[in-house]
């Protein structure tokens, strides 16, 4: 027998080429494929941190103004079962209606809040829903310490004056261009 063919009787052994071309091993590629490209997609998506502000418009002059954080875009990620993940999800109009036209609407440019690049690969959602504090203090409540931890470093690295009142749960204090106090909350879980 020539070497060739022997080569090619071992190596088919295993690696059956007839069935990695079948109905079957087709799937099984696209599959894998698919798996692939999904696992790319959510370890590449930013870490996102979601704050609590009882003053949007306040908060994006701290955010933006006084820590100077870029704006960011929306992951693609929050796009997608949005409202699922916060459990807050309604029924979509469209299915409520028996006129389809008039329950449909646009999808949104963005979801509500609003959206800064703290690092490389995480950002801040900010959004509204806490209430005033004591004093009738801004509150910006966040329920991760390492965000907060992140956004008392950018405070000292801008020297602006503040204060902290405890470790655990972090909460501090912090004096924007008006003067005003803002309490930063951590919520602990």
């Amino acid at each position: 027998m020539p070497t060739t063919f022997v080569n090619h009787l071992f190596f088919s052994a295993f690696l059956p080429v007839d069935s990695l071309f079948s109905t079957q091993g087709v799937m099984v590629m696209l599959l894998a494929a698919y798996a692939l490209a999904m696992w790319m997609f959510l370890t590449s998506a930013p870490k996102v941190h979601t704050v609590m502000v009882s003053d949007l418009a306040e908060a994006k002059q701290f955010y933006e103004g006084m820590l100077n954080l870029s704006v960011a875009e929306v992951p693609l990620h929050y796009y997608y079962n949005y409202e699922q993940t916060l459990g807050t999800a309604t029924p979509d109009p469209f299915y409520l209606s028996s006129n389809p036209a008039a329950g449909s609407k646009p999808y949104p440019s963005q979801p509500d809040g609003l959206w800064y690049q703290l690092k490389k690969n995480t950002q801040i959602h900010v959004i509204g829903g806490a209430t005033i504090g004591p004093k009738n203090r801004q509150r910006h409540v966040c329920f991760d310490h390492d965000c907060l931890e992140q956004i008392l470093m950018r405070i000292q690295s801008r020297r602006l004056r503040y204060k902290i009142k405890t470790n655990k749960p972090l909460v501090f204090l912090v004096k924007d261009y008006q003067e005003q106090v803002i309490e930063m909350s951590e919520v602990s879980k």
